[in-house]
């Protein structure tokens, strides 16, 4: 099994990618599929603003998970004036082979991250801020504590919302989430990803039920923020088995759910399994609606993050 091997922990590029590489079987790596109209997305003539916000993150020595992951829709989002801000480094602790996030040793955690990301709000005179980070499993907190930093500075700025998506906090969830409800999120996001029959292909390390009960313990401890998750589809997963996850978030209080389609950030990750048609993620929002979640945004592009303050705006309606 992939978890068993052993890991030589590096954040260079070259080496993540041969890693990634050995531990996938050669017909998945080789095994592309076309994709589809529906999946092509226009870049934006004006480039500028995406150019200013790239280069405030590199002057600030920050990251953006849009960068980091290789999304989809960054140059919309950049082109808009957003970005989700991606703490505690750019190295994740975890191997998900999905995941276009660099593997590695972490790097030192930046102390001055919080006011720089503070700084970074103010400039661009954001209204909806997205926090993200990679896996810590090497922190004892999980890097909790330094979430929890950074929504206090965030909040110094008036008439803002803030939006967290964290990782499992794998073994330290108790006092993850005593540090956080300190200064709670007003959205507080943890993705599931996929159906726990695929766990041990997509997400070694972490744990189904685990992350069910995460985000259970979080609406205990924080009733009135509302909890969210995401699942990404292609990867093998059948309708009933997502249907099923839908009804496991639910019955945790999950009231957001975002379902959109893996993208394969290179050769080297996994492959596509299956491109899902609009028509079909218009089934599964009538599917999770009925199930009974406050909102539901599904669609090819939909990732967790994507239109986050929209999304936020139409739960509060």
């Amino acid at each position: 099994m992939f978890q068993k091997k052993k890991i030589n922990s590096t954040h260079k590029n070259k080496k993540d990618t041969y890693f990634i590489s050995k531990i996938l079987p050669s017909h998945d790596r080789l095994s592309t599929l076309k994709k589809p109209q529906w999946l092509k997305v226009k870049l934006p003539s004006n480039v500028d603003k995406i150019n200013n916000i790239k280069n405030i993150l590199k002057q600030y020595n920050l990251h953006s998970v849009c960068e980091e992951a290789h999304c989809p829709n960054l140059p919309e989002c950049f082109n808009k004036g957003t970005a989700t801000f991606m703490i505690l480094g750019s190295i994740c602790t975890r191997k998900c082979p999905f995941c276009a996030v660099k593997k590695g040793r972490p790097d030192i955690i930046d102390i001055h991250e919080p006011k720089k990301i503070f700084n970074i709000v103010t400039k661009l005179n954001l209204k909806y801020v997205v926090l993200t980070s990679v896996s810590r499993d090497d922190l004892k907190d999980g890097g909790a504590n330094h979430f929890s930093n950074c929504i206090y500075e965030i909040r110094k700025k008036k008439n803002i919302k803030i939006e967290i998506l964290v990782p499992d906090f794998r073994g330290k969830e108790k006092i993850a989430l005593n540090l956080i409800n300190k200064y709670p999120p007003d959205v507080f996001n943890h993705n599931i990803e996929n159906v726990p029959r695929l766990y041990s292909l997509i997400r070694p390390g972490a744990n189904y039920i685990n992350s069910l009960k995460l985000l259970n313990q979080f609406r205990e401890i924080c009733p009135q923020v509302p909890t969210k998750s995401g699942i990404m589809l292609g990867l093998g997963e059948t309708k009933k088995e997502v249907i099923s996850v839908l009804k496991d978030l639910k019955k945790v209080g999950v009231s957001i759910v975002t379902i959109g389609q893996y993208m394969q950030p290179s050769k080297y990750h996994l492959s596509v399994k299956r491109y899902i048609t609009p028509k079909e993620f218009m089934d599964f929002e009538y599917i999770a609606l009925s199930i009974g979640f406050t909102k539901v945004f599904c669609g090819p592009l939909v990732r967790s993050s994507y239109h986050a303050d929209k999304q936020y705006e139409l739960y509060n309606i």
